[in-house]
């Protein structure tokens, strides 16, 4: 919002300059159009109330000529990835659905800011997956050897009342930060001009802080920044030396052009000269994405993490700033560098990422994590999978283990949710004229086959889980479905709307806020009551000109 605070502030300056102006030509009619006050912030921005800038000294003295200028609004040069939805599939033709997990979530922080600036986020800012596993579930917990717990259920779809809702839940156990192997941080942080804002280089040094806070003797720190070049402000220290990793951090200052990729080099570079066998190795970058010196086109860039990994150091992107801030690098770099992303909105945001999370932002318990869904001819359709769009495998990928895919964090729960329309109800398909048939399984009991693939941290070859996705005698509706599957539906539910509604039909905002509101259940951290008040936001800031369910 400092924009738009700042165009306020110029708005209410032009105009007393030019009521001063006026009174000083005589009270010229001609010139009474340019003496009317500025516009108030209410005709400025629908939603909350916006506070103006505070008149300066500088606002109040005699009118000068040139603060008669109202300077334009910058564009926006922020950077998103443009995928299709996913199309509806017939069961008849394609039976097989085959994703990678994800466990982001910096597409719903970054929607946050988006609304609580005021305005919607393009379409493309919105990843649904991102969206529902922001928020934790208390899903089956592991047993047996599997490092995860893995679960199913069925409800009648909140939108569609011809359709199913189908969650599948995984859980990893999670760990105390006292349970942590050894860590080998990087901390890479990116100190250019576009940093120097409050929500860049500051930002990221009270982030940083939050983490030093929960070293411990046994870690190693090393600070690494870039701008026009890239340098190492402090080499591999103890994590028991806090005070010296602090005035290593609180020192930085921001300037200059953006050498991204060589940073990223001499951050891997730090990170194997301060390698621990068997322990965490990992590097922390923090940017705005917005690299244009050396290697920066993102195909490289992508190259450049995916090959790094392969020493068993991975990268997790945390992203900062707005205007020109490129998502799709941050998001990209972190699924190539076997990482994870997250967006800092704020430091409430750190906190959760850096602090309550520690564990599954470091601790990898499971690697290439691959779901595969077989859905029954007998019993399904139609099917299409929520979300995922850049997490789509090939069915053959499954069995590749040469094939990446998502990590799982200590404590992480990954939500996937498929519509399916049953046998008989009407789906989005037209029917086939010259299709025959299809064959009666054997199994008539089975909804689907579950297959989950996954590697451990220290292996190579992947262990393969499966499971019988049981059709259930009578479908509950969605009231009676679990706490969770509720509000992972209000979850998806909005993330389809922010992007047009498409499919959701008539369910608008306030039956998504209705949903979510029911379903909050315990919500320790306001979490979920927060997602309430931003789908509330979304619903206030519709205009005649902005999309809403149902619009595409």
């Amino acid at each position: 919002m400092p924009s738009l605070s700042r165009f306020v502030s110029y708005s209410i300056a032009g105009s007393i300059v030019l009521s001063l102006v006026a009174c000083s030509a005589g009270q010229n009619p001609s010139n009474d159009s340019a003496a009317k006050p500025a516009p108030t912030t209410e005709a400025l921005a629908a939603g909350p109330a916006i506070v103006p800038a505070p008149m300066t000294t500088r606002m109040a003295a005699p009118a000068a000529r040139e603060y008669a200028y109202i300077p334009p609004v910058e564009a926006s040069r922020e950077q998103y990835q443009r995928l299709a939805g996913n199309p509806v599939q017939s069961v008849a033709e394609a039976p097989v659905s085959t994703l990678s997990i994800d466990v982001d979530t910096g597409s719903y922080a970054n929607v946050r800011r988006f609304l609580n600036e005021g305005r919607l986020p393009p379409a493309e800012a919105v990843r649904l997956e991102e969206l529902v596993n922001y928020f934790p579930y208390t899903y089956p917990l592991p047993t047996g050897n599997a490092p995860f717990g893995v679960g199913t259920e069925l409800a009648a779809t909140p939108w569609n009342s011809q359709s199913r809702l189908l969650r599948i839940a995984i859980k990893a156990s999670d760990m105390q930060v006292a349970q942590l192997p050894a860590a080998n941080l990087v901390f890479l942080v990116d100190v250019s001009g576009s940093m120097d804002r409050p929500d860049g280089l500051p930002l990221v040094q009270s982030t940083l802080k939050l983490l030093v806070d929960q070293l411990r003797a046994q870690d190693r720190v090393s600070l690494v920044v870039y701008a026009g070049d890239s340098s190492v402000v402090l080499g591999p220290t103890a994590g028991s030396q806090k005070a010296q990793i602090r005035a290593a951090i609180e020192q930085l200052r921001a300037g200059g052009s953006t050498a991204g990729e060589s940073g990223i080099q001499l951050a891997y570079q730090q990170a194997q000269k301060g390698f621990i066998k068997d322990g965490i190795n990992r590097i922390l970058l923090a940017t705005d994405g917005d690299f244009n010196v050396g290697i920066s086109d993102f195909e490289s860039l992508k190259a450049l993490a995916a090959d790094k990994r392969k020493s068993g150091i991975s990268l997790t992107t945390l992203g900062f700033g707005t205007g020109n801030y490129n998502d799709q690098l941050m998001e990209q770099l972190a699924d190539a560098g076997d990482g994870n992303y997250a967006y800092i909105d704020n430091l409430r945001e750190a906190r959760k990422v850096l602090v309550e999370q520690l564990s599954s932002t470091l601790a990898t318990v499971a690697r290439d994590v691959k779901i595969q869904v077989e859905f029954n001819p007998a019993k399904v359709s139609e099917y299409r999978l929520l979300g995922y769009e850049n997490r789509a495998l090939k069915r053959e990928d499954f069995s590749n283990d040469k094939v990446d895919a998502g990590d799982i964090g200590a404590g992480h729960s990954v939500t996937a949710l498929y519509e399916i329309v049953p046998v008989g109800n009407q789906g989005w398909l037209e029917p086939l004229r010259y299709r025959q048939a299809a064959q009666t399984p054997v199994v008539q009991s089975e909804l689907a086959w579950l297959r989950i693939r996954y590697k451990t941290p220290e292996q190579h070859s992947s262990r393969l889980l499966e499971t019988a996705i049981e059709a259930p005698a009578a479908i509950a509706p969605i009231g009676r479905a679990s706490e969770h599957l509720r509000f992972a539906a209000a979850v998806a539910a909005f993330a389809q709307q922010l992007s047009g509604g498409r499919y959701t039909g008539r369910f608008d905002w306030a039956a998504t806020a209705a949903l979510a509101r029911g379903s909050r259940g315990d919500d320790p951290f306001g979490l979920r009551n927060e997602f309430v008040q931003l789908v509330e936001l979304a619903q206030s800031l519709q205009t005649a000109n902005s999309r809403s369910p149902g619009s595409e």
